[in-house]
């Protein structure tokens, strides 16, 4: 048994007290934010209107967020930068993996109703790596006591927003093919005229401001299959519209000109063909968004000394211009939280919802207080195989924050888009998000306790 000498128990009280105050402090900061918001925008109250909110969440999106990406990684990433940072995006990919297996096991354990297996798996698997890491980075950052030093608001930034382009590539992927409406729910029916009309069970449009919170202008980006099975039609030949897509070798006649591109679909095999439909389909091109462009001119500025001398630094000739933008990226955390306050205020309507209260209690626990868990053994052993910055807890601290925060709000805009769970999507996002208020506060506190521990007060 080792017994400390009043001096050293008194220097470690106050390095306990330092910690918890960094972690919780913070904390309290984005809870007050979180509680304004609520307050502009209860019904009751109606401060502020619904549609000043969306247009908040506009500006956040189109010009806060790529403001503070270009500003924040243009300045910090260099080719060696980027050689040591790789595993930023490699874990988002880990932690979607690792989350669509607790997403199965969910779905199994709980059986949500047919129709939302898929959705069950695919909410537990994403989570929020863009805007609430941002916000929690920013609220920890603000102090200038802060536990990470005079550059955790650059580098913290910086990491978050390296993960951004691996999380867009899975939303315009796997997320949006993962939300497509269940063929065997799916009604196909024809009218008089014999045209065939397509009908989703259950298709609630009505846009609440979770919709409208990490993708505004959504209903702009609704193309001809995207309410549709599309994918399980291709495959099984259910809908006229496949075949259409599918020319029929046989239906071409020996002496009928042809198409370069029937050609090229009778020279494709038909899997191949099929996968190339699909694909076809895939919004890839949705990925370039402000935020993104914002992270693609910060690789190319950033990464070519001759002209990163040019634009970053105060002795740039473009000083004055980074200035600008650093100006309007600084209400991207308030405004952040201040969105999600409001999104809470709207509250949901459980009994639209159909996916039930047993599964959505599991998708809460595994999402928020067992993936966590899980997070932290994938980074000790990251660590272990020196896949991280030693030294750097910044970077261990985003990486930790990848497993905790609650499903991206995101997903009520992809529902929305593919006519899919909607009603279920607002559901799981609002209770995720009250939930999380907690969840999120033990565990960063549990991580500054991981983390800070060595750091001399």
């Amino acid at each position: 048994m080792v017994f400390l000498d009043g001096e050293s128990e008194t220097k470690m009280r106050s390095k306990e007290q330092y910690i918890f105050l960094s972690a919780v402090l913070p904390l309290l900061k984005l809870l007050c934010l979180t509680i304004f918001g609520l307050i502009l925008a209860h019904p009751k109250t109606q401060f502020i209107p619904k549609a000043t909110f969306k247009l908040l969440s506009k500006l956040v999106f189109a010009l806060f967020l790529p403001c503070a990406i270009f500003i924040q990684l243009g300045e910090s990433i260099t080719f060696k930068n980027f050689t040591l940072w790789w595993f930023i995006p490699v874990n988002v990919l880990i932690s979607t993996a690792i989350g669509c297996v607790l997403g199965f096991l969910v779905a199994i354990i709980c059986r949500p109703p047919p129709e939302f297996f898929r959705f069950t798996v695919i909410v537990t698997a994403f989570g929020n790596t863009g805007n609430l890491p941002l916000a929690i980075v920013g609220s920890v950052c603000h102090s200038s006591s802060n536990p990470f030093g005079q550059e955790c608001q650059r580098t913290g930034v910086a990491y978050v927003s390296l993960a951004q382009w691996v999380s867009a590539l899975l939303v315009c992927t796997l997320v949006y093919h993962m939300m497509e409406p269940p063929v065997d729910y799916y009604e196909v029916v024809e009218d008089e005229q014999g045209e065939i009309q397509e009908h989703v069970s259950t298709n609630d449009l009505s846009r609440p401001l979770l919709v409208e919170a990490e993708w505004p202008g959504m209903e702009e980006n609704e193309t001809e299959h995207c309410k549709t099975p599309f994918i399980a039609r291709v495959f099984t030949s259910v809908s006229s519209i496949s075949e259409s897509n599918l020319p029929n070798p046989d239906s071409l006649e020996e002496g009928e000109p042809r198409s370069p591109e029937s050609i090229r679909c009778l020279a494709e095999p038909r899997m191949v063909r099929r996968i190339r439909i699909v694909a076809e389909q895939t919004p890839v091109r949705q990925i370039l968004q402000p935020p993104m462009i914002a992270t693609i001119l910060a690789f190319i500025i950033g990464m070519v000394p001759p002209i990163k001398s040019v634009v970053y630094g105060d002795d740039a000739p473009l000083n004055f211009m980074t200035d600008s933008l650093e100006m309007m990226a600084a209400p991207l955390v308030p405004a952040v939280i201040l969105g999600i306050g409001a999104m809470l205020a709207e509250g949901t309507d459980n009994n639209e919802s159909r996916l039930g209260i047993r599964t959505t209690v599991g998708i809460i626990v595994a999402r928020l207080l067992v993936l966590p868990l899980i997070g932290i053994g994938v980074v000790y052993l990251a660590g272990k195989a020196n896949f991280v910055i030693h030294g750097d807890q910044m970077y261990i601290f985003v990486l930790l924050l990848q497993y905790t925060t609650p499903s991206a709000i995101l997903f009520g805009a992809v529902a929305s888009l593919r006519g899919y769970a909607v009603s279920e999507a607002s559901a799981v996002l609002f209770w995720q998000h009250i939930v999380a208020l907690f969840s999120i506060s033990l565990y960063i506190i549990l991580y500054f306790k991981l983390l800070l521990y060595n750091v001399e007060v």
